[in-house]
C-alpha cells in the first residue's frame, strides 16, 4: 500500500468556503472521474473546519489529501495517465501551488491501535 499525503493551503483571495466548496466539489470529483483516479483505491479530503478559522488570516493550511494506491507502481501508472495534465492544473485554480506540501509513503508503522489501559 502507497498513500500520497497533501497539506493544502488555499489560492490567495479565495475565502476559506469558496476554497472548501471547490475542492470538495469541483476538484474531488475530477480527480475520481480521470484517469488518475481509476489507480485510487481511497481518496479523502480532511477539511479544517469554518468555524476554526481565525477574524486573520493566520496563514495555517486549509486541509490534508490522502490517495491510497495499491502500489508504487500503481501510484506512477496514476501519473502517467493522458489527463493527468488536467487534474494538475486544475491544483491552480483553488490551491496555493507554491505552498503545496506532500509526500509519498508505504506500510505505516502502528505505534499504538485501540485504546491505553
Amino acid at each position: 500500500m502507497v498513500k500520497l499525503t497533501c497539506l493544502v493551503r488555499r489560492k490567495p483571495g479565495m475565502t476559506p468556503a469558496e476554497f472548501h466548496t471547490y475542492w470538495r466539489d469541483r476538484h474531488g470529483p475530477l480527480v475520481l472521474h480521470s484517469g488518475h483516479g481509476r489507480h485510487v483505491l481511497r481518496y479523502e479530503q480532511h477539511h479544517r473546519p469554518l468555524e476554526q478559522y481565525p477574524e486573520v488570516d493566520d496563514g495555517g493550511y486549509d486541509g490534508v489529501t490522502e490517495q491510497w494506491f495499491a502500489s508504487m507502481a500503481d501510484y506512477e501508472a496514476s501519473l502517467a495517465e493522458a489527463d493527468f495534465a488536467t487534474v494538475w492544473e486544475d491544483l491552480a485554480r483553488f490551491l496555493d501551488v507554491d505552498r503545496l506540501a506532500f509526500v509519498v509513503t508505504e506500510e505505516p508503522v502502528v505505534l499504538l491501535e485501540g485504546p491505553r489501559s
